[in-house]
């Protein structure tokens, strides 16, 4: 078997802003194996200034898989438990080389294209104007759940674009979920969760910055709706981590990304004991390219998750790969009549 690793730079429609700054472009990797004529691909999806292996030896570690691949998918798994994103990659691409189509990792309902995962529409922050107008084309096109990110313009404004929405619809059509990515302080989240409030939200992701775990234990126990732990799952790699993390915090909900969190093992780790102490849960994308974002849906989809879930990415880049991933009335389809555009090597 032979393996291969390559950088590819994914380029964005349009500047995204969060909370943390605004993104024009997003760094991935793809390994590549090589065995008896056949190919399989994996992502590594990797976010600098918020993935666990944002590190220095990053590529080294990259190259480092690449020549010992021969190791086997389990014994990588355990070798790069502080390199998530590479898990993700490894696990992705044996499951690639293993199935007839590269592409279909998980045989489905879904993959068949006769059922769909119900998925919500994220709005990106910006001049009040230009979230108005995403709010507005979500709206527009069937979904029944939009994700804000908040944080970044004036909290009046964010509080204006919340009123606005209600004005229009009422909590059972729409559902509402923000991520404040970290941007409130300690003194002041409790108030600024009260003032959101009042516009009957489903849930806030990650309030106050990870690592404050002290501050995050008294909101969860003091808020008035719901908060989804996100950023604060990152860096917790041995399931005894996890487990303490989820003790000590006891969230309404965990946010699962698997490029951030170890892959799909990783991620059935965080599933299994948020369903120990009954913490909900939905899984996202990390803003990996199609590749990516197709093996997490197709996972997702075997889950049996009834929420809405975080994988409406694809559209977000100029230079994404076709394929047969198509959102519609708010849902995440696999159009069995389109093929990829991926040419492995050549396209890398």
């Amino acid at each position: 078997m032979k393996a291969t690793c390559h950088k590819y730079m994914l380029e964005f429609k349009r500047p995204s802003g969060t909370s943390r700054g605004v993104m024009t472009e997003k760094e991935t990797w793809f390994i590549i194996l090589e065995e008896d004529g056949k190919k399989g691909i994996g992502e590594c999806g990797i976010l600098r200034g918020l993935s666990a292996d944002d590190r220095e030896d990053y590529e080294e570690k990259l190259q480092w898989t690449c020549q010992n691949i021969h190791l086997g998918e389990e014994a990588l798994w355990n070798a790069l438990l502080e390199f998530p994103s590479i898990q993700f990659g490894v696990e992705m691409a044996f499951l690639s080389l293993k199935n007839e189509n590269p592409f279909v990792l998980f045989p489905s309902h879904f993959t068949a294209g006769s059922k769909s995962i119900v998925i919500n529409g994220l709005v990106w922050m910006g001049e009040a104007s230009f979230m108005k107008e995403q709010i507005e084309e979500k709206l527009a096109t069937g979904f029944n759940c939009i994700k804000l990110k908040i944080g970044a313009i004036n909290f009046e404004k964010e509080l204006e674009l919340l009123a606005y929405i209600r004005s229009h619809f009422s909590a059972e059509q729409i559902e509402i979920r923000v991520d404040a990515n970290g941007a409130f302080g300690l003194e002041e989240a409790l108030d600024k969760l009260n003032q959101l409030n009042k516009y009957h939200l489903h849930s806030i992701e990650q309030p106050v910055k990870k690592g404050n775990i002290a501050a995050m234990t008294d909101l969860c126990k003091t808020t008035p709706f719901p908060i989804a732990l996100d950023e604060e799952l990152i860096g917790a790699f041995s399931l005894e981590e996890k487990e303490s993390l989820l003790q000590k915090i006891r969230p309404q909900y965990i946010i699962l990304k698997p490029s951030f969190i170890g892959g799909f093992k990783g991620t059935k780790e965080w599933i299994d004991l948020a369903d120990k102490y009954q913490i909900g849960w939905w899984i996202t994308s990390a803003l990996e390219s199609n590749i990516g974002l197709n093996a997490i849906a197709q996972w997702t989809f075997l889950q049996n998750a009834v929420m809405p879930q975080g994988l409406g990415t694809g559209g977000l880049y100029t230079n994404n790969f076709d394929c047969p991933l198509e959102v519609s009335q708010g849902q995440l389809w696999y159009n069995t009549t389109k093929d990829w555009d991926f040419d492995f090597l050549s396209n890398t």
